[in-house]
């Protein structure tokens, strides 16, 4: 039922909804929930004739609430826990498959569920890279909220920020190693727009069906 369930129109409007909720989320700060008010509030207490200056750091700028409650709260711990629970039922459902003892005219489902193992496996291993790269810094935030007085190594706070951008380059890299047609397709870009190199000898005829 993929075919049937997941057409291309579909598809198009999901990933627009998934930038249109990111857009958003990620805007929240510029539409009012950020320091602003409070950092003039602090200024006017203490001085009341100098001008206001904003020192441009990210917990300065940007609430600490909007981070714990809001982005990692909503946005991304029910997400990562709800994939996580789909992960495992997905498994669970193709190792019954595999061993299930089927006829000789099945035509090899043992291949097709074996095939959609790998293939999930692949995309379990985006999961924990994306749970790997994204939580240390959430967990920062979440300290840095609960426990005003706790300090936290500023190479912790570093580690942590360069493992979120690290985590953009991740997947590529995962879909190229273990998922045969993203390591072709990633070839020939590079062969072609980085060392100016074509392949006359593939083309869209002869690429292998999808199953």
């Amino acid at each position: 039922r993929y075919k049937s369930v997941v057409t291309p129109r579909r598809a198009a409007v999901a990933i627009a909804c998934c930038w249109i909720v990111s857009f958003l989320v990620g805007l929240t700060p510029m539409f009012g929930w950020n320091n602003l008010n409070k950092m003039r509030r602090t200024q006017e207490l203490n001085t009341s004739h100098s001008e206001f200056i904003i020192k441009c750091q990210f917990e300065t700028v940007i609430s600490m609430e909007y981070m714990v409650y809001f982005n990692f709260f909503v946005w991304v711990l029910p997400p990562l826990l709800l994939m996580l629970l789909i992960y495992l039922e997905v498994f669970n459902l193709i190792r019954k498959q595999l061993n299930k003892k089927v006829s000789s005219s099945s035509n090899d489902p043992h291949k097709y569920y074996g095939k959609e193992l790998k293939i999930a496996k692949s995309l379990a291993l985006v999961l924990f890279l994306f749970a790997l790269s994204w939580l240390p810094l959430h967990v920062l935030n979440c300290i840095t909220l609960f426990c005003p007085s706790c300090e936290t190594p500023h190479i912790l706070t570093y580690i942590a920020i360069f493992l979120t951008h690290g985590n953009s380059a991740m997947n590529p890299i995962v879909y190229a190693f273990r998922i045969k047609k993203f390591r072709t397709a990633f070839l020939q870009i590079w062969n072609q727009y980085f060392c100016c190199k074509t392949n006359k000898n593939t083309s869209p005829t002869t690429d292998e069906p999808d199953p």
